[in-house]
């Protein structure tokens, strides 16, 4: 598989001012780069359909409160990236416009639009087990850069229901995750795995992670020290040097984890060694969103740089009745599809695809030809040929160029003689060979036949 160089809009306009600027922060996705999103995509497809899952698509955004009750109030997702939208209650209701503000926020992230689906369709009465996955943008009001945009597309799958709280369906995620790179084609990532333990162990968690934080405070950064006491745990995935060097001398270990908690880890990482996973395990590694108990775990590759996480993902089992829901167990994880194409294309993926070109490119060298060349294009895309042609008249010349730029496979010819005969000379543009067939009405379809079956 090749790649695109994905151009990331991070530094702001660089055009004239009277030019309209894609935001900062956001990339087009261009033709030539389309092909490669759909191979993600229909690879992405196939391997979930093998494990079982269904797609499901919720709203681009929801209400804030939403968000603040299922990520954190203290998660930097909701203090400072969340991307806020301001909608009024139509007018016609009588409501003045300032009264009736409700505050909605873009996505930036799938997993609490899934949750509310589920809760709020009743999908536990449907289903013991829901396998679920999403395809989509998400987006973030954060300080763009390589790898980190406002507008991002991710891949997440969610299992969610009463059956879900067991070692091996985290193992099976982890393996789903582990395998969806792999067939994207990327190699030698690194699968790091940690328990936070069940909420009362992640209590425990962070009262010893404080006492073992609390000497050495002064030495944090500003950041840190202000997370010291909204969520500690976030002084564990510090990017700062400063909070790096402090971490690094802590002894954390697994004494907070109960005897329960201790079991599942260790359940949860025989399975991966069973199915010959490979993994590194770190009791610093933790996930920014509050929700996450026992399993988490990130896979990463040196060939992103600073911003090395491919995607993340763990357990979240109290989220569904945080919200409002049933009694249900949940796991899940997210890839990011920008971060995959920078990947690969670290790793030797060339700079341009060009998408598949037309089957056949039909030129035309007169004014009836032309009348004649439009209605075979139409009667051809009817058959399932993939064609086009110039809409008006050029010489010989340029419509040859413009057909192998477009990489046709054949050309079709349709000067006078040609009209007047009622056919068509084809020509195989690798090969050069060239024979003249029937182009009328009624024998359409084997025109159509001689060029799927490629036998010019």
């Amino acid at each position: 598989m090749t790649v695109v160089r994905m151009n990331q809009n991070i530094t702001g306009p660089k055009t004239s001012p009277n030019i309209p600027q894609i935001p900062r922060g956001t990339n087009d996705i261009l033709p030539q780069q389309i092909p490669l999103w759909i191979d993600i995509e229909v690879k992405a497809r196939h391997i979930l359909a093998t494990y079982g899952y269904k797609e499901i698509r919720t709203p681009m955004f929801e209400e804030i409160g939403l968000f603040k009750r299922s990520l954190g109030q203290t998660s930097d997702v909701v203090n400072k990236q969340l991307l806020a939208l301001a909608s009024g209650t139509d007018k016609e209701e009588g409501l003045a416009p300032l009264a009736s503000l409700t505050s909605f926020a873009l996505r930036p992230e799938g997993t609490a639009s899934v949750v509310r689906s589920y809760i709020e369709n009743s999908l536990h009465k449907k289903e013991n087990l829901s396998k679920l996955y999403y395809l989509g943008p998400m987006f973030r009001g954060e300080r763009p850069q390589k790898g980190r945009l406002r507008q991002f597309h991710q891949i997440g799958v969610e299992v969610i229901g009463p059956d879900s709280a067991s070692p091996y369906l985290d193992a099976e995620v982890i393996a789903l995750n582990v395998n969806m790179l792999k067939s994207f084609g990327l190699k030698n990532f690194k699968l790091v795995i940690n328990t936070l333990g069940s909420l009362e162990d992640k209590e425990n968690f962070s009262k010893i992670l404080r006492d073992a934080l609390r000497p050495h405070l002064s030495q944090l950064s500003k950041e840190s020290q202000n997370r010291f006491d909204r969520n500690v745990f976030r002084v564990l995935d510090s990017k700062n040097k400063a909070d790096q060097a402090v971490v690094s001398h802590l002894k954390l270990n697994y004494d907070h984890l109960s005897s329960e908690s201790r079991n599942y880890f260790e359940q949860m990482k025989r399975a991966l060694e069973d199915l010959e996973i490979p993994y590194e395990q770190s009791a610093t590694l933790v996930r920014g969103l509050d929700y996450y108990t026992h399993t988490v775990y990130e896979i990463t590759s040196t060939a992103l740089g600073s911003q090395d996480a491919l995607s993340a993902g763990g357990r979240y089992n109290n989220l569904v009745e945080q919200l409002g829901g049933p009694a249900a167990d949940a796991v899940g994880f997210a890839l990011g599809i920008e971060r995959v194409l920078l990947a690969l294309l670290a790793l030797g993926g060339s700079e341009e695809e060009n998408p598949l070109g037309p089957k056949a490119f039909i030129v035309a060298l007169d004014q009836l030809a032309l009348n004649r060349a439009f209605q075979i294009l139409h009667a051809l895309r009817g058959e399932g040929v993939v064609c086009d042609m110039n809409y008006k008249l050029a010489s010989m010349k340029s419509q040859m160029r413009l057909a192998d730029k477009l990489q046709a496979e054949y050309v079709l010819i349709l000067g006078e003689t040609e009209y007047q005969k009622g056919i068509v000379a084809v020509k195989n543009m690798k090969t050069g060979e060239q024979q003249e067939i029937e182009a009328t009405e009624k024998n359409i379809n084997e025109l159509a036949n001689v060029l799927l079956m490629g036998k010019v």
